[in-house]
């Protein structure tokens, strides 16, 4: 069987590509889920995408993920810096976890710089736009050998 990896992307992810090109770059989500999928298939993985601007639905994902996946690499997006329940839910989850961003969240705004979901994860990877994915599910593929 499969092992499955969960591809979680938070707030205003949906608007990648058309939302601050000069920052986010005008690759698209769909782009994102491609790239992903392609590497993932011959490393005999399942790749579930989604992305959801609403908090709890990340909740519910990262619950499912507990009996449905062995990694989950997670853009939370403006949640980041301020949801202690993702992190909370994070902390349930027994597998892998890395946090993607496409920014370098570190030359931004200063309320950028903390991440709450940075303590649950294995790595952390910024500033590499849309590979950082591909560099996070590099890492996955290696650690699940």
């Amino acid at each position: 069987m499969a092992k499955t990896v969960f591809l979680i992307n938070g707030p205003n992810l949906n608007l990648l590509g058309k939302r601050e090109p000069a920052i986010y770059g005008s690759e698209t989500l769909d782009d994102v889920t491609a790239r992903c999928t392609a590497l993932a298939k011959p490393a005999g993985l399942t790749l579930r995408a989604m992305q959801s601007n609403h908090e709890g639905e990340i909740i519910d994902w990262i619950h499912e993920a507990r009996d449905n996946a062995e990694a989950i690499i997670i853009n939370p997006g403006a949640f980041t810096h301020t949801s202690v329940a993702i992190f909370d839910a994070l902390q349930a989850f027994e597998g892998l976890v890395f946090e993607v961003h496409i920014s370098n969240v570190h030359k931004r705004e200063a309320f950028r710089h903390h991440s709450f979901v940075s303590a649950r994860a294995e790595g952390v990877i910024a500033g590499f736009g849309i590979e950082g994915y591909e560099l996070a599910l590099r890492r996955v593929i290696s650690l699940l050998g």
